[in-house]
């Protein structure tokens, strides 16, 4: 029996780093990633930006329920690899539905209703993996038992109700689905198990870069096309450096100081740093870098495609907004989640969250070339601050061995 147990589940050790086959799973989110930017865009509404943030969501959700799983139980071993790539298919069908999610397209099923059965076998199939998984914890079981089932009833039943309905009244559903899910989650109690703080930071880091990625990626669709020019590569660059800025001001120290804070805490404590800090801090942090996607596509559009745009054409509305409040909601997100974990507010960052929405309506004056070379000074001003001022305690998160 107890080899038959080996074989179907094998626990997360201690110290263990993230497996193959979660980032294999990773690349479901990879497409939904740039399915949501596109839903954003096209065409750019605050109708459209809020079902994305929405669908976003409901997608997060589906991986940060699999990043705790393969905490627990190795991803790539027994009946849990089996059950990875199932939710693979399942969030993959949610995937391919996002343009539909909402209203349905002619023909063929009903996306909104399909998106919602896919959510709920990746959902189900969790639970199921989850609850066989935590072996001879009676206590986890029985916290995931709750949360699980508690987590089910409240929202994939009201996407499934959603999937019925239009307009406002389906909005204000998926509000409550999700709303109600990550409520559910902070009352459901704290008896979960954090096997490895190095996995579990890692997870995290790991999606931060997925996300990043995105932000790439939105830059050459944004010259897709278009002959290269001084005006595609300034702005490439621009954009380049700005997404790598954020890299900075997260890997640099904010998540190595997480990371041992997670390692050194205990029982409860160790349980909230990882639901708050990363859980919940890091979903700001995805939609901001997911916003500020939108608004370098905009951008790089807006100096390449000279048919419909000169230089001197100034980026307003939602993709300004999405621009300089992506980089925004992406700082508070990563305040929130290092003082979640450390106890420590990082003023250099609220200073600069608080520069930026002052410098959104200035912003509007500026050529969209120049407001993008806007964002990127202050953030080069932001890490240089943060590297220079804090360079003793910096030299010994990052280099300090045992720490």
């Amino acid at each position: 029996m107890i080899g038959s147990k080996r074989v179907r589940f094998q626990p997360m050790a201690e110290g263990s780093s993230v497996t193959q086959l979660e980032l294999f799973f990773d690349l479901v989110l990879v497409f939904a990633f740039t399915m949501v930017t596109a839903i954003a865009a096209k065409p750019t509404s605050a109708q459209n930006m809020l079902r994305a943030v929405l669908v976003l969501a409901v997608m997060w959700w589906v991986w940060i329920a699999y990043s705790w799983l393969a905490n627990t139980v190795r991803a790539d071993e027994g009946l849990t690899r089996i059950a990875m790539f199932v939710a693979m298919g399942g969030g993959f069908i949610a995937a391919l539905t996002i343009p539909e999610a909402f209203q349905d397209m002619p023909g063929g099923w009903s996306g909104p209703l399909i998106f919602a059965l896919a959510y709920l076998v990746v959902r189900v199939v969790h639970l199921a993996v989850y609850i066989m998984g935590t072996g001879d914890d009676p206590t986890l079981r029985a916290q995931v038992t709750k949360w699980g089932i508690g987590s089910i009833a409240i929202g994939t039943t009201l996407l499934i109700i959603a999937a019925m309905t239009t307009g406002t009244v389906q909005i204000c559903l998926w509000i409550a689905a999700i709303a109600g899910d990550m409520l559910w989650t902070r009352l459901a109690g704290l008896e979960w198990r954090v096997r490895s703080a190095r996995h579990f930071s890692e997870r995290y880091g790991l999606i931060i870069i997925v996300a990043l990625g995105e932000s790439i990626v939105s830059i050459g669709i944004g010259v897709s096309g278009q002959p290269i020019s001084w005006p595609i590569t300034v702005g490439s660059m621009l954009g380049l450096a700005v997404s790598g800025l954020l890299w900075w001001s997260y890997f640099d120290v904010a998540a190595l100081s997480a990371e041992h804070a997670l390692a050194r805490a205990e029982g409860e404590r160790q349980v909230r740093i990882a639901r708050d800090g990363y859980t919940y801090w890091h979903f700001p942090m995805i939609v901001g870098i997911i916003g500020l996607s939108l608004g370098l596509k905009k951008v790089l559009s807006y100096v390449s495609d000279a048919s419909h745009h000169s230089l001197t054409d100034a980026l307003y509305g939602i993709p300004l907004f999405a621009l300089y409040g992506g980089v925004v909601l992406y700082l508070a997100g990563l305040v929130g989640f290092k003082y979640a974990a450390t106890g420590h507010v990082t003023l250099s960052n609220v200073v600069a969250v608080g520069v930026l929405l002052a410098l959104i309506a200035p912003a509007t004056a500026l050529p969209a070339l120049a407001s993008l070379g806007l964002l990127c000074f202050v953030l080069i001003v932001l890490v240089g601050w943060e590297t220079v001022r804090n360079a003793q305690p910096r030299a010994q998160i990052r280099h300090a061995h045992g720490a």
